[in-house]
C-alpha cells in the first residue's frame, strides 16, 4: 500500500463527508470532516517526503520539511500555501469539533456554527487540492523517470 495514494483517498473522502454534511446543515460535523481533509491532505503531501507522523496537527512536520529543504524547490511555495491554510483547522478544531469548550461551556454544537463551516470547507477544498496537484506532479516526474 502506497501511503500517498492512501491519504489521498482519505483526505477526498472526507472533503466529500464535509459536503455532504453542510448541505445538511450540520456544521460541527462538517467542520471535523474538514479538519480531517486538511489533516489527510497534509499527510499525503509529507508522505511524499518524508514517513507520515501519527499526529492531528501535521503542519509543523511540513514546516519542518521546508526548512530542512527536504521539499524541491518546485513545491516550496505550494507546500508553505498549504502550511498557512492549515493553521485554521488544525488540532484545537480537532479537539473542539469532538469536545466541545469545556472552560466556557460550549457543546461542539454551540462553537461551530454555517459561518465557521463555510470557511473550514473553503480551506479543506483548497488542500486537498493543492496536495492532490502535488501527488500528480510528482507521479507524472516519477513516471518520466
Amino acid at each position: 500500500m502506497n501511503p500517498v495514494y492512501f491519504r489521498m483517498r482519505m483526505a477526498e473522502g472526507f472533503l466529500r463527508e464535509a459536503e455532504e454534511d453542510y448541505q445538511l446543515r450540520r456544521w460541527r460535523a462538517c467542520n471535523a470532516h474538514a479538519q480531517l481533509a486538511v489533516e489527510h491532505g497534509i499527510k499525503a503531501v509529507i508522505a511524499l517526503f518524508a514517513p507520515v507522523p501519527k499526529t492531528h496537527d501535521p503542519a509543523h512536520i511540513l514546516d519542518e520539511l521546508l526548512d530542512r529543504k527536504v521539499v524541491p524547490p518546485a513545491f516550496r511555495e505550494a507546500v508553505q500555501q498549504i502550511v498557512n491554510f492549515a493553521q485554521s483547522l488544525g488540532s484545537t478544531v480537532h479537539i473542539q469539533t469532538d469536545y466541545g469548550d469545556e472552560l466556557y461551556g460550549l457543546t461542539p454544537w454551540e462553537l461551530f456554527g454555517e459561518k465557521e463551516a463555510r470557511e473550514a470547507l473553503k480551506v479543506a477544498r483548497k488542500v486537498v487540492h493543492m496536495a492532490r496537484r502535488m501527488v500528480q506532479a510528482l507521479q507524472e516526474e516519477d513516471d518520466e523517470a
